[in-house]
């Protein structure tokens, strides 16, 4: 039976292949909604960018709500330097036809949740956490019905991408994070320690391009697109594919390995604030509260995105 989810997202080129994997995986994924937050870019083109990317699936049926439009407690910090002044940049994809819901997404994540049975709806957040906090703090009945959280953010071994110590989706929103791992709620993390193993290469996005579709070309020009900034930063041979593999963990769990242990959001310093301080060695005492992903197969993570992606 298909798992139901609902993503909560920034999008962001990397956030929009992670959707597009779940909307090409009806076998193992139903996709409740998309919920949208201010992280990448700000809300008013992340709930864009959203829609667009359904349209670009043919989704036109998959319900879209904008949620935040800023951290619980700072001032919203964006990445338009890596991802372009839309979020999108690269393709040249028309604006959405299909409506934005009016209903506000914390909302829909709270009607969501009370009205399935408990334990049968996983979160998927592919940005910064603070719908998903919003909606802990707002109605904390609705903590205890989630299956899971499955979510990109954080790192331990490779520290920060935004500070020497934070990852960016951590950092834009460390209280709304602390505020989850606090929660009891099952994590999975999919961390920078993950992320920056499953590169874009230039075959691989040859392939994305080789697939001759709408999709296919669409995600080729969005990896060209920021792989120009990764490449550069990180002087890799291409550009890490970072959300989408919370979606590929859920199709393919025998992907990845990571450890059972603590992790706790660093919300007080102003050298590490958002950092991940993740108990590794497990030296704290302090109770496992979070999946922590060390490790990735890369060729079969690519060889999974390929496959679905020529579906759509």
């Amino acid at each position: 039976m298909a798992r139901k989810i609902i993503i909560d997202t920034d999008p962001g080129q990397d956030d929009a292949v992670a959707i597009l994997l779940a909307l090409a995986s009806p076998d193992e994924i139903e996709v409740l909604g998309l919920t949208a937050v201010a992280g990448n870019v700000p809300l008013d083109l992340t709930q864009k960018n959203a829609r667009i990317i359904c349209e670009l699936a043919g989704r036109h049926d998959i319900k879209v709500f904008a949620g935040c439009d800023r951290p619980l407690q700072r001032k919203l910090v964006t990445a338009e330097y890596v991802h372009g002044a839309t979020g999108l940049n690269g393709p040249k994809l028309p604006d959405p036809r299909m409506p934005l819901q009016d209903e506000h997404g914390v909302d829909f994540i709270i009607r969501t949740l009370r009205g399935e049975a408990a334990g049968s709806v996983t979160l998927c957040p592919l940005g910064p956490l603070t719908n998903i906090a919003r909606a802990f703090q707002q109605a904390p009945d609705v903590i205890g019905k989630v299956a899971e959280i499955v979510l990109m953010g954080g790192g331990y071994f490779e520290v920060g991408n935004v500070t020497p110590a934070a990852e960016f989706n951590i950092y834009v929103d460390p209280h709304a994070a602390d505020i989850v791992f606090k929660s009891g709620v099952p994590i999975v993390v999919m961390s920078l320690d993950v992320t920056h193993k499953a590169l874009v290469t230039k075959p691989r996005n040859d392939a994305f391009r080789a697939l001759g579709s709408q999709v296919g070309v669409a995600v080729a020009e969005m990896t060209d697109f920021f792989e120009r900034f990764d490449r550069q930063k990180y002087a890799s041979p291409g550009a890490p594919l970072h959300d989408p593999c919370v979606i590929a963990h859920l199709i393919r769990p025998d992907l990845f390995t990571g450890r059972h242990i603590n992790v706790e959001i660093e919300t007080q310093s102003p050298l590490t604030l958002g950092m991940t301080v993740a108990d590794w060695w497990g030296v704290t005492g302090r109770p496992a509260n979070a999946t922590f992903m060390g490790s990735i197969d890369d060729t079969g993570y690519f060889d999974l995105l390929i496959e679905r992606l020529a579906r759509l």
